[in-house]
């Protein structure tokens, strides 16, 4: 039987976000992982159903810094052989992106994006995600798309949002796990990006949050029980 999601987390978060609140309500059970903190990812189990994998602030290329990001790596392609679902979330689809054998790097001179932003789809992302959907931003890397994988989603200024890999992987570069309310902390938090150039700034960002909150939630509800059928 296969009835459990497992979410890697890279800080200790609150475990408010839509991710971890929505997958308990189809009914799995979830476990909670946190390789940073040296918890250890065993092979994939039969009972795993699927695997979230949430962003952070380190980076792919810190893998000498942070060698938890190796046992993650491999933990994705243990998943990808098993055919077990993943969805990566801003470093979580990075890591995807880097295992697939795609380049992740920050731009030069620095830039970001950080706060609510449209994206559109492609032609392989129609009806997979309404044009001009305001998501939550917060990243100074970017993934270019894998050779074996197809782009649903890009923005203005950066073009690769998300890809599908096979069936059942999809790596995205925004959040849109989190919250008006979730948001609203990272607006104070001592990481925030507002120095950074392409982030709105905190007017722009309050003047987003309720009206775009709301779809955007909406829609990742849907992909979530898209990905993530009911316990099998």
């Amino acid at each position: 039987m296969k009835s459990k999601i497992v979410f890697i987390d890279h800080h200790d978060n609150q475990q408010d976000d839509l991710a971890w609140t929505q997958i308990g309500t189809l009914g799995f059970e979830r476990q909670l992982v946190c390789p940073f903190k040296g918890e250890k990812l065993s092979e994939p189990e039969d009972g795993v159903a699927g695997v979230v994998i949430y962003g952070g602030s380190h980076n792919v290329g810190e893998q000498q810094i942070y060698p938890f990001l190796r046992d993650e790596l491999l933990y994705i392609e243990q998943c990808m052989a098993r055919n077990i679902p993943v969805l990566g979330i801003c470093l979580g689809g990075q890591l995807i992106a880097h295992s697939l054998g795609a380049t992740v790097s920050p731009r030069t001179p620095a830039e970001c994006e950080f706060g609510y932003y449209p994206i559109h789809p492609t032609a392989a992302g129609k009806g997979w995600i309404p044009d001009a959907l305001h998501v939550v931003q917060a990243h100074y890397e970017e993934f270019a798309l894998p050779a074996t994988a197809q782009c649903l989603a890009s923005s203005e200024r950066y073009d690769n949002q998300a890809f599908r890999y096979g069936d059942n992987v999809i790596g995205l570069q925004f959040h849109p796990e989190v919250t008006g309310s979730i948001f609203r902390r990272w607006q104070d938090a001592d990481w925030a990006m507002f120095d950074t150039h392409g982030a709105q700034n905190r007017e722009q960002q309050d003047g987003l949050i309720d009206q775009h909150d709301a779809p955007q939630g909406a829609w990742f509800k849907s992909l979530l029980q898209q990905m993530f059928a009911q316990p099998a």
